[in-house]
């Protein structure tokens, strides 16, 4: 009975979130509510949400603060250099124009933004490739490619959501799947150079001349822009990034201390502090207030045993002969699921239920939030219809979606087997025959 009562809360989840009845936060907090109420948990409900919302916090907590940390350094202009130097030097070269792309790309995408990333990124080099004449799906898919592998960094959405869902930190979830994401990032830049040599062997070297408003599209506004404090702001970015890795603070812990220091060097003034704070406040406020229902979802769906029983129920319909091959079927089908289940849907629907009938198999379920993340809505989320900024990345290149994701899917579903391969390599997943 509660296994079906169970089933019944993820199905009424996915419903009511993929027809769009209701707003994820909305259907995260009431759909559980409605059925633990239902099984007759009543005033112990009150306890296991409040447990739910702890174990998140600092998930919610480090999100936040990334945020307006990588906002913070957008808007100071840390990246215009690198940006500017790096058009210059692909000038009317296709190939490097190519390359180029996808290195502005992962640089911006470091914000955790995806809208972000398209608009800034395409308004960059749309113009040079129009001059050329480059196949704008060139341009789609390279800068698709670019913001999907750097979607896996902890303050992205996927990586957030499993860290909340399977109440672990980064440290265990993202930090062993780093090599698999450098592997995944050498592959885009394969990709990028098959691509741009294509479009070389296509057009030529063009003699073009990179003009000061080509460059200045690389910002959105000089207002705010801190080019004297550069060296101190990518000194502290390495110096935070370095933390990370090695986790000498907690991360939440890192991302405050970091945020506040930028803050109080780039920007002393209180009327600047404060409108630092409210142009990013409201993505701030979406995501952390999203990871927080999550813990409300959780805290119920696990106090009541539903998980437990569901994945119970499922364990027996799974042949013992595949249960070893859990991380790796889910790490396979993470990418072309992203054309099916949002993310919110995939990681607080499907997630926990996969992650408890690992438990049952005796795997550790943290290997199934590595192997979700190599592939669902990270390297998938550029090309899926689910995904509001897809029709941004498309609206801006001019190109169809299906073109796009016929153009673009193989080398995006090729990012995740390379990634699956080096997590198989490393142990970050491992399977059991």
């Amino acid at each position: 009975m509660v296994a079906l009562l169970g089933f019944l809360t993820i199905a009424t989840f996915l419903i009511l979130i993929m027809t769009k009845r209701l707003s994820v936060i909305v259907a995260l907090v009431l759909v559980p509510l409605v059925f633990g109420l239902f099984s007759g948990f009543g005033a112990e409900l009150g306890p296991m949400m409040l447990e739910g919302i702890q174990k998140v916090a600092p998930t919610g907590i480090m999100v936040g603060f990334a945020v307006l940390y990588f906002g913070l350094m957008m808007d100071a202009g840390l990246f215009d250099p690198i940006i500017s130097r790096i058009i210059r030097i692909v000038k009317g070269d296709p190939l490097k124009i190519v390359i180029g792309t996808a290195i502005v790309t992962m640089i911006v995408a470091l914000d955790g933004d995806g809208a972000s990333t398209f608009m800034i990124t395409i308004s960059a080099f749309l113009p040079i490739y129009k001059r050329l004449g480059m196949n704008p799906l060139v341009l789609s898919g390279v800068v698709a490619l670019g913001a999907g592998v750097m979607n896996i960094a902890p303050w992205g959405g996927p990586t957030a959501r499993a860290m909340s869902i399977l109440e672990a930190d980064a440290t265990q979830l993202f930090n062993p799947v780093l090599p698999a994401m450098f592997v995944g990032i050498v592959w885009v830049f394969l990709s990028s150079y098959w691509l741009g040599k294509k479009e070389r062997e296509r057009l030529g070297i063009i003699d073009l001349v990179i003009n000061k408003e080509v460059l200045m599209e690389t910002s959105s506004t000089v207002e705010g822009k801190r080019p004297n404090l550069f060296w101190f702001n990518s000194l502290l970015t390495i110096l935070l990034l370095v933390a990370l890795v090695m986790a000498w603070l907690p991360m939440p812990v890192l991302f405050i201390v970091a945020f506040v220091i930028a803050l109080l060097v780039n920007y002393p003034n209180f009327g600047e502090q404060q409108k630092i704070l409210t142009n990013h406040g409201s993505n701030v406020v979406l995501v952390s207030s999203m990871i927080f229902a999550a813990g409300i979802f959780t805290g119920i769906l696990t106090g009541t045993k539903m998980i437990d029983e569901m994945a119970i129920s499922l364990v027996s319909i799974i042949p013992d002969q595949i249960s070893g091959l859990l991380p790796l079927l889910v790490a396979v089908t993470s990418m072309p699921l992203s054309f099916v289940f949002t993310p919110d849907a995939y990681y607080f629907g499907v997630l926990p239920i996969l992650a408890e009938t690992a438990v049952n198999f005796g795997i550790d379920p943290i290997e199934i939030g590595r192997a979700a993340i190599l592939g669902q809505m990270t390297t998938g989320f550029p090309l899926s219809p689910l995904t509001a900024s897809t029709f941004i990345l498309v609206g801006m290149t001019g190109v169809n979606l299906g073109e796009h994701q016929k153009f673009i899917f193989k080398w995006a579903f090729g990012t995740t087997i390379v990634m699956t391969i080096m997590a198989l390599m490393t142990g970050a997943i491992s399977i059991t025959i």
